[in-house]
């Protein structure tokens, strides 16, 4: 059991979920602390039936610390965790500032646990998007090994923070009414819209949400070789990203392996019926745990590929519920080693 655990960013939309997480699945703790910039320092925020209040986040502030797990932007990330480390605690990140820094870890519990060992002080949580297709291509890739991989994104608009699911609801208002819509969180209005740009240029015309995918996928599976093409939409849907892909593997796998894999996995369910109209939807998603896949079929292009549909709460597994699932390892590698 952790004396102290620290939550930085406890107030955003990530933040309140992991709270819920902790509080839901009965994380080994005696005291949780609560940090945030000075802007939300002295609010208080509510954690199962007590009221805690959100103390200033400053190298002072992780004396007697344990843990931390953090959801702030990659600038912020980037100047507190080392004070938490130096302080003694150990820091699992959620933002993009450390992931593909070689001495830190980039973890996914069902993917990837041992790495948990390797950590120095920082372990971090993958892009939301990366996370749920990982999990679903780990069983395909353990059994016949994964050669490439061509994705499409459908990212929800809450993957850019509060902001971006008031923008939405402001968006789809203006048009509804006619009226236009001066968007500032997306590049364009996203009411009834889809933007194929999440992120900025960053190489050969890819932008930096894409690239995350290839590098990430690559340092999580432990294999530099995987080929990834990504392209990463944002979608007028509050919760949920999906993604439509395609898996070249090594060696051929039938739909039936595939899904029989699927269905084994930890963290999986498969939803897969559609002569009764039956696959993973963001909103049947919202609010769960899981990576949902569907859609599974042959990719009649290839003889070694396999089409899917998959979908996951980016909120929860792409984010709160992943960075929680880290803790709970870390928590039982202490028991472990004492």
């Amino acid at each position: 059991m952790f004396d102290c655990v620290a939550l930085v960013g406890a107030t955003g939309a990530v933040g309140r979920i992991v709270l819920d997480q902790l509080h839901a699945r009965k994380f080994p703790m005696r005291r949780l602390r609560l940090l945030a910039s000075s802007r939300s320092a002295g609010s208080k925020v509510r954690y199962g039936d007590e009221e805690i209040t959100v103390e200033l986040l400053e190298p002072s502030a992780f004396k007697d610390v344990d843990l931390v797990i953090a959801s702030t932007p990659d600038e912020v990330s980037a100047e507190f965790a080392p004070w938490a480390v130096d302080a003694g605690a150990i820091v699992v990140d959620e933002s993009g500032y450390w992931r593909m820094d070689p001495k830190v870890p980039l973890i996914i519990p069902e993917v990837n646990p041992q790495a948990v060992e390797n950590h120095q002080g920082i372990i971090a949580s993958p892009n939301c998007s990366t996370t749920q297709m990982v999990v679903a291509l780990a069983p395909i890739h353990a059994a016949v090994g994964v050669r490439r991989v061509v994705v499409s994104t459908y990212q929800a608009t809450s993957g850019a923070g509060l902001a971006g699911n008031v923008e939405l609801d402001s968006s789809v208002r203006a048009s509804l009414d006619g009226q236009p819509h001066t968007p500032e969180t997306f590049q364009h209005p996203i009411g009834f819209n889809l933007i194929p740009q999440i992120g900025s240029d960053k190489h050969c015309g890819y932008t930096s949400e894409e690239m995350k995918m290839v590098y990430e996928t690559r340092k999580i599976l432990g294999d530099e070789s995987i080929a990834v093409c990504p392209t990463a939409v944002r979608v007028p849907v509050a919760i949920g990203h999906s993604e439509s892909i395609l898996v070249e593997t090594k060696e051929p796998i039938t739909v039936e392996k595939a899904r029989e894999l699927w269905q084994a996995a930890e963290g999986v369910t498969v939803v897969d019926d559609l002569d009764n109209h039956s696959y993973p939807m963001p909103r049947d998603c919202d609010g769960k745990d899981d990576v949902f896949v569907g859609r599974i079929r042959q990719d009649i292009s290839s003889d070694s590929g396999i089409a899917f549909w998959c979908v996951s709460d980016n909120l929860r597994k792409g984010a709160a519920t992943n960075a929680v699932q880290i803790a709970e390892l870390l928590a039982r590698r202490a028991v472990t080693s004492s």
